[in-house]
This record gives structure tokens, C-alpha cells and sequence, in this order.
């Protein structure tokens, strides 16, 4: 089986591991400051917090930033759930803002119809490695007074306009979960280059504590471990390699089935670079629906399986919190994408044989 995703670890990050535990030191250590360092340099921020996953990432954001009670807060209804479930951690209400059909972020033109009085924040999405369109979600934030916290926990080494995404916004979030385009195990980061809300957030995530038992806020225990900044130190430094063969794999794919009736391969906004954190199609009158398609590869041993099975904003548990709203496009196109392997161990024979297996069922080998 071609797998849909594996963390791509080597004998640098074993030795690394190895380091930490010879040296008793598994939490608050020097690999933690060094990876939080390294990370917010390749980023190009000030200032890199890391946390226990991306999760927490976004929560302690949030806070940070003073969302709280009341609020809203704008994000796509494709995405992760705890691109919602921490604006409801927050006491604020998420706000969905439909998607583009071809890039599936956020659509940025739909944006302002969407902001009210109650209106704190906007939390672009950069969706399986694509960027969001910033620089007019940014001029829209700028004229309403709105905070920007980008959720790039899909995006490590994207980039807009030259710039990395997560140095857009007043903070961004990444996470190093397992299937992501750098690991740690588990773990997050927050970036940002405003040193008053670094601080609030390592005072977050450390239980609130300014000294040894001294808390002047409620906090959390949100550190990542030692053992995960080790790993993530070591995976930062291949990340460039990883994106590059992403970016090669996606390339052939798109060679491949660009032309193929009822396949639509991804779509990179201008001055963007895309690092295929998934590399997801649209299947719409193709000889097979969406399903059968996933059923079809996975008989072939290739890891193919459909996105998301539904908008957040038609969530159970989010529509009783009162996150409800109607988002027809991304309604409309979620039965139809799928994902197919991209990852750095996916071999140029891999590629070739999932083109050719797509084809057959496309009538055109």
C-alpha cells in the first residue's frame, strides 16, 4: 500500500531522542528554546512559543489576542475542528465564511458580509498547504479593526508574496502533528514579532506562572516535551528537502491528470507557493463518483480517501454551541475531493503508477 501519509524520520531524529534522554532533561530543556529559535528564523518572526500541539497553538492565540465572551470570530467551514472548537474554548462564537471553489480557503470576497459589531478576528486557513489570498483579507481586517491569527498548521514553508506564511499575522499557528510536512510527535507553535503578546503566551501556556510558583494569570500546561523539540529540530532542517520533493511528486500529478475529464487537479493562487500538505482533487463527472474512485485505488494498494465528510458549520456539536451557518460551496464541493499520496516517500514509480491506475478508470489507457 501506498500510504496516504508517514512521517518521514531518520537516524538524526533517533539520535537526537536519544540525546534527551541520556540527559535527564525531558522538559524545559535547550532543545526547546533551540528548535523555538531555528523555527521562528526559517519563519521569519521575532518570536516562536511552542506548545503542546496545534491545537493549544490556536488556543493560547486566541487568548492572547483577547478573545474572549461574546466575540466573534471568522473561519472557513473547511478545516481541521479546532480551527472552531478553540474559538468556542475562548467563550467566542466562530463565524463561517464560505470557501473558493478552487483553492477550498477561505473566500476572501465573502468576507466582509460576514462582519458584525461583535466581529474581533478572522482566522484565514491555509488549507492543504495552499496560502490564503492575505493581502486583501488584510486590508479588509486593517479597515474594520480586526485582528489576524492565521492557522498555518497545514503550511510550514508556504509562501505569499514572498513572505512565509505565519508572518502575516498579529500570530499563526503551526502544529507537528504526525501526518503534517514536519513532525515533532505532537506539538505547536506560535509565532509572532509583538514581544508583549510572546509574552502573554508563554505566560498561558506555563500555568501563568512570571517565577518559580508565582501565577499572575490563569494558565495552562500547554510546553512541549523535550523529546518533541528534538524531533522538530531535526525535522526543521530537512523541511526544505520535504517541501521540494512535495512540490515535485504534486507537479508529476498534475502532468498526469491535469487533462483527464472529470479530474480537477489543485489550483496555486498567484504569488503563492504551494507545499501540498494533501494533494486533493475534485472528482465531478468522471466515469466513477468520488467514492468509488477511493474504493477503486485502495483495490490497487494506493492510499486515496475522501477529505472531509462535511462542512464544520454542519458539525452536531458546533450547531448546538450556536456555530451554525450556511456555507453551500463548500456544501457542494466536499463530496467531491479526495486525496491522493504526495508525501516525500512516495517514489517517482509511485507517482507513475497512481497516474496510470487514475487513467484506467478514466478511459484513456
Amino acid at each position: 500500500m501506498i500510504p496516504i501519509a508517514k512521517p518521514n524520520i531518520g537516524k538524526e531524529e533517533e539520535e537526537a531522542v536519544l540525546e534527551v534522554l541520556r540527559s535527564g532533561m525531558l522538559a524545559r530543556g535547550p532543545k526547546t528554546k533551540e528548535f523555538e529559535a531555528s523555527f521562528g528564523r526559517y519563519i521569519g518572526t521575532e518570536h516562536a512559543i511552542s506548545t503542546s500541539s496545534g491545537t493549544t497553538a490556536l488556543h493560547i492565540a486566541l487568548l492572547a489576542n483577547g478573545i474572549g465572551k461574546d466575540d466573534e470570530v471568522l473561519i472557513p467551514p473547511v478545516t481541521f475542528f479546532a480551527t472552531a472548537s478553540t474559538v468556542l474554548f475562548c467563550g467566542a462564537k466562530p463565524v463561517f465564511v464560505d470557501i473558493d471553489p478552487d483553492t477550498f480557503n477561505m473566500d476572501v470576497a465573502k468576507v466582509e458580509e460576514a462582519i458584525t459589531p461583535n466581529t474581533k478576528a478572522i482566522v484565514p486557513v491555509h488549507m492543504f498547504g495552499q496560502p490564503v489570498d492575505m493581502k486583501p483579507l488584510m486590508e479588509i481586517a486593517e479597515k474594520h479593526d480586526l485582528k489576524i491569527i492565521e492557522d498555518a498548521c497545514q503550511s510550514h514553508g508556504a509562501e505569499y508574496d514572498g513572505r512565509k506564511v505565519g508572518t502575516f499575522g498579529g500570530a499563526s499557528c503551526f502544529s507537528f502533528y504526525p501526518t503534517k510536512n514536519m513532525v515533532a510527535g505532537e506539538g505547536g507553535m506560535i509565532t509572532t514579532d509583538d514581544a508583549d503578546l510572546k509574552t502573554e503566551c508563554m505566560l498561558l501556556r506555563e500555568h501563568g506562572e512570571i517565577t518559580h510558583y508565582e501565577h499572575i494569570v490563569l494558565g495552562y500546561n500547554f510546553r512541549m516535551t523535550e523529546i518533541g523539540a528534538a524531533i522538530g529540530g531535526e525535522q526543521l532542517k530537512k523541511l526544505p528537502g520535504f517541501i521540494e520533493k512535495r512540490q515535485a511528486n504534486a507537479k508529476r500529478l498534475n502532468e498526469g491528470l491535469g487533462d483527464l475529464k472529470g479530474i480537477q487537479t489543485p489550483k496555486v493562487i498567484d504569488n503563492a507557493s504551494h507545499v501540498y500538505y494533501q494533494y486533493i482533487i475534485k472528482v465531478d463527472d468522471f466515469p466513477l463518483n468520488r467514492d468509488e474512485l477511493v474504493e477503486f485505488l485502495k483495490s490497487k494498494d494506493i492510499g486515496a480517501r475522501p477529505s472531509y465528510p462535511k462542512p464544520l458549520s454542519e458539525q452536531a456539536i458546533l450547531r448546538t454551541l450556536g456555530a451554525s451557518a450556511d456555507c453551500p460551496v463548500a456544501r457542494g464541493m466536499l463530496p467531491k475531493m479526495m486525496e491522493l499520496p504526495v508525501h516525500p516517500l512516495v517514489s517517482d514509480e509511485d507517482i507513475t503508477y497512481i497516474i496510470d491506475t487514475v487513467k484506467v478508470m478514466g478511459g484513456t489507457w
